[in-house]
C-alpha cells in the first residue's frame, strides 16, 4: 500500500483581477512571484501572505515568469509573444522584446542563460546578464508549451503542442532524442526526477507518463490521472513526492517511486480551486506547496 501523506489548506490569498498562470521563487527566501492575465507581477511572503505586493506590471496578459536574483531583475511572458525584462529597482529600464508569436509559455533561467519558449515552435537561449536573444532553434511548427532541465544529464525538456517530447544537450542545443508521440494531445508539462533518472510529463489527454532516461527513452508508467489536462508537475524538495495540478480543478499528490496515487486536494473536501489550476511551486525549506489558478487566488498548503 502506498504510504499516506498528509498536506492541508493553510491560507488563501487573493488580489489578482484575472486567471493566473504562473509562480516562481523571488528573490529572498520565503516568498514567492505570481504572473496574471491582469498582467501583474505579486510578490507573496509565506511570513506574512495576506499582504501581496505589486512589483510589476505588463501590458497584456502574463503566461510565464522567473526572477533573476543576480541581476534583480524579473523575466515575463507574455500572451503575444513579447519577453519582458523587468528591472526591478529601475522600472523604467523595464524592456519589452517582441519575439515569439502567439504567446511564451515557460522561461527557464540555466547558468548564465535564460530559455524561453513560445507559440510558433521556438526555443531560445538568451543572456540572462545582457538580456538579449543569442540563438534559437526551431523545433516544431506548434507550439512548445513547457521545458525543464536536468542539471545531471545536463540536458533540456520540451514538450510540444505535437505531442512531442524534445530531449536536448543544454550547450549544443543537438537534440539527442524525440519522444513521439509522447501522448495523444498537447504535452503541457514535463519535469526530471531530481535524480535525472526519469521524466514526468503532462497533458491535454490528462494522462501522467514516466520515461525512463537510462538509454533509449522508454515508457515505464502511464496513467490517466486527471479529468482534464494537466498543467503543471512539481517535485517535492526533499524528492519523495510529487504535485500534479489540473484544468479539473483538483491537485494530486504522487508517489515519486511507484507513482502511485497518495492524496487528492479537492474544491468540496479540501476547499481548493474552483476553477483550473494552472501552477504549482513548492517552497524549498517549508514543505509548503503553493498552488494558483482561474479562481484568481494562490493556496499555500503545509504538511
Amino acid at each position: 500500500m502506498p504510504h499516506p501523506f498528509s498536506i492541508q489548506k493553510l491560507h488563501q490569498l487573493t488580489g489578482h483581477e484575472a486567471a493566473i498562470f504562473a509562480l516562481c521563487p523571488s528573490f529572498t527566501k520565503g516568498k514567492i512571484l505570481s504572473g496574471a492575465g491582469d498582467g501583474w507581477v505579486v510578490e507573496w511572503d509565506m511570513a506574512n501572505p495576506d499582504l501581496g505586493r505589486l512589483v510589476a506590471k505588463v501590458e497584456t496578459q502574463i503566461f510565464s515568469l522567473a526572477a533573476l536574483p543576480e541581476y534583480r531583475r524579473i523575466v515575463v511572458g507574455d500572451m503575444q509573444g513579447g519577453v519582458h525584462w523587468v528591472e526591478v529597482e529601475d522600472p523604467d529600464a523595464t524592456r519589452n522584446i517582441a519575439h515569439h508569436g502567439k504567446g511564451v509559455f515557460a522561461i527557464l533561467p540555466v547558468g548564465p542563460h535564460v530559455f524561453t519558449v513560445g507559440g510558433e515552435g521556438r526555443l531560445t537561449r538568451w543572456s540572462a546578464a545582457e538580456g538579449k536573444s543569442l540563438e534559437s532553434l526551431q523545433l516544431s511548427n506548434q507550439s512548445l508549451r513547457c521545458v525543464d532541465y536536468s542539471p545531471d544529464r545536463k540536458e533540456l525538456a520540451v514538450g510540444g503542442s505535437d505531442n512531442t517530447i524534445y530531449l536536448l544537450d543544454v550547450d549544443t542545443l543537438d537534440i539527442r532524442h524525440r519522444i513521439t508521440p509522447a501522448h495523444a494531445n498537447s504535452v503541457f508539462s514535463v519535469r526530471y526526477a531530481p535524480d535525472g533518472r526519469y521524466l514526468l510529463s503532462g497533458s491535454r489527454d490528462a494522462h501522467l507518463n514516466a520515461w525512463s532516461l537510462e538509454g533509449i527513452p522508454r515508457l515505464i508508467s502511464s496513467q490517466s490521472a486527471h479529468w482534464y489536462t494537466i498543467n503543471a508537475i512539481e517535485f517535492h524538495p526533499k524528492g519523495h513526492v510529487f504535485a500534479t495540478a489540473s484544468r479539473d480543478k483538483t491537485i494530486k499528490i504522487w508517489d515519486a517511486h511507484d507513482f502511485q496515487l497518495l492524496k487528492v486536494l479537492d474544491t468540496v473536501r479540501d476547499q481548493g480551486h474552483l476553477r483550473s489550476v494552472n501552477a504549482l511551486h513548492w517552497m524549498a525549506g517549508s514543505g509548503r506547496l503553493v498552488s494558483a489558478g482561474d479562481d484568481r487566488s494562490l493556496i499555500i498548503w503545509g504538511e
